[in-house]
């Protein structure tokens, strides 16, 4: 069996271009502080690669009205903006590997479960937004991961189809929408495991 060469790469951000994860759990913590939750040491397992607003169902256990999750995930990430504005970096190597696809001319997208606003100003402070023809964030999508509508968006954005992206990714949810949408899938072990990630769906 032959294995189709891809023609575009597309990005998922937290975890693959930013090294974000810090951040992130200490505003889930602060969060779940402020309503009055002891979190679980791995709490923040099942936020991985999911928007906020269905991350804190997940971390709650139960479901939510919408106008009750968008209020919650508002005040988690205004917790997440504070400390961001510490200072954010790079995953090592990720701007230089952009870099080089873009000197290529392969097409680029990003596809994230983050908002617009953090998109747009994370990857400018890491230095590769000027590199991305398309970004698709959680404010442009009506699913999230698992659920592929965020990288089908982005290979409609690059005008390509999806069997000619190749997607990388940190998260289980995020493998799973990336195959859902018929796209080959490299895992990196930010956040999870080799075992995990191969699980889902990604390659070596």
């Amino acid at each position: 069996m032959t294995t189709a060469v891809a023609s575009a790469v597309i990005f998922d951000m937290d975890g693959v271009l930013l090294d974000s994860g810090a951040h992130h759990r200490e505003a889930w913590r602060r969060l779940l502080t402020d309503l009055g939750v002891d979190p679980a040491p791995d709490f923040w397992r099942s936020t991985i690669g999911r928007p906020a607003e269905e991350a804190v169902a997940h971390l709650l256990d139960r479901p939510l009205p919408p106008a009750e999750a968008a209020a919650l995930a508002r005040r988690k990430r205004e917790h997440y903006t504070r400390l961001a504005a510490r200072g954010m970096l790079p995953v090592p190597g990720a701007p230089a590997f952009v870099g080089i696809l873009a000197t290529e001319g392969v097409p680029r997208a990003v596809a994230t479960s983050a908002s617009r606003p953090d998109v747009e100003a994370l990857l400018t402070e890491i230095g590769v937004r000027r590199h991305f023809e398309v970004v698709v964030t959680a404010d442009d999508v009506r699913w999230g991961k698992p659920h592929p509508e965020v990288y089908l968006r982005a290979a409609a954005g690059l005008g390509l189809p999806p069997e000619a992206c190749l997607v990388f990714e940190d998260s289980v949810v995020g493998v799973h929408a990336a195959r859902n949408a018929g796209m080959r899938v490299i895992g990196l072990t930010t956040a999870h495991s080799a075992r995990e990630l191969l699980a889902a769906g990604a390659e070596r």
